[in-house]
């Protein structure tokens, strides 16, 4: 049978098939993100953070979305619409450690970026795939974990204050990545699954790193 990018897809304890509503609580926790990014929307304006960390509230507020369309239409079109605002917003979110909390110049930023994520993806490429199919593919976020440890380690080492979110930030991820890696092993026992509370913990991830974003933008201790 050939392969559409239609085909529903079925990765979660509370998809019960491939029709709209089969994940309710999965679809409607990422309410969470979309709550983060307007929460910080109001952060940035009254702490005058300026278009840099305006966007990242409205790139939150896309996560939300995205992951909403699929956990409601679950199938390979639509998994783009998740993947694809996470992926660039941890991007986007360590230029911005880089940028505005390190201080460094826009070309040794954009250098510091690449050079960081060339070594986290190895890292994460070495883990073998048994490790990776056990924890339901949830080490692939682990190049964003580092991140937030590293980056965080960073800060803290200068005095900057952004960087104890970063580590809390990290704190809360380990956490909520936990969950997802165990949902398909707990269906059984809690056909409900576990992942919705991926999506609640990380709604408050996004806000602890948005608070840093949108308070010490201009912070340089």
């Amino acid at each position: 049978m050939t392969n559409t990018f239609f085909d529903p897809i079925d990765i979660y304890c509370e998809r019960t098939g491939p029709h709209l509503w089969a994940e309710p609580l999965n679809a409607l926790t990422n309410l969470a993100f979309v709550a983060a990014g307007i929460w910080g929307l109001r952060e940035a304006r009254r702490h005058d953070a300026g278009r840099f960390a305006t966007v990242l509230c409205w790139w939150v507020i896309a996560i939300g979305i995205g992951s909403g369309l699929f956990h409601s239409f679950a199938n390979r079109l639509t998994i783009w619409a998740d993947i694809v605002p996470i992926a660039t917003f941890v991007l986007a979110y360590t230029l911005y450690n880089l940028r505005r909390f390190l201080r460094l110049p826009l070309a040794w930023s954009l250098l510091a970026l690449v050079a960081f994520y060339a070594v986290a993806g190895l890292v994460t490429w070495l883990v073998p795939d048994r490790l990776n199919a056990a924890t339901n593919g949830t080490l692939g976020y682990l190049p964003a974990l580092l991140a937030l440890v590293f980056f965080g380690a960073l800060l803290v080492a200068r005095g900057h204050p952004a960087g104890r979110y970063n580590l809390a930030a990290a704190a809360l991820f380990v956490v909520s990545a936990t969950f997802r890696a165990i949902d398909p092993d707990i269906c059984s026992a809690l056909p409900i699954g576990t992942h919705f509370l991926w999506h609640t913990l990380n709604g408050l991830m996004l806000g602890v790193l948005l608070a840093a974003t949108t308070r010490f933008a201009g912070n340089r201790r």
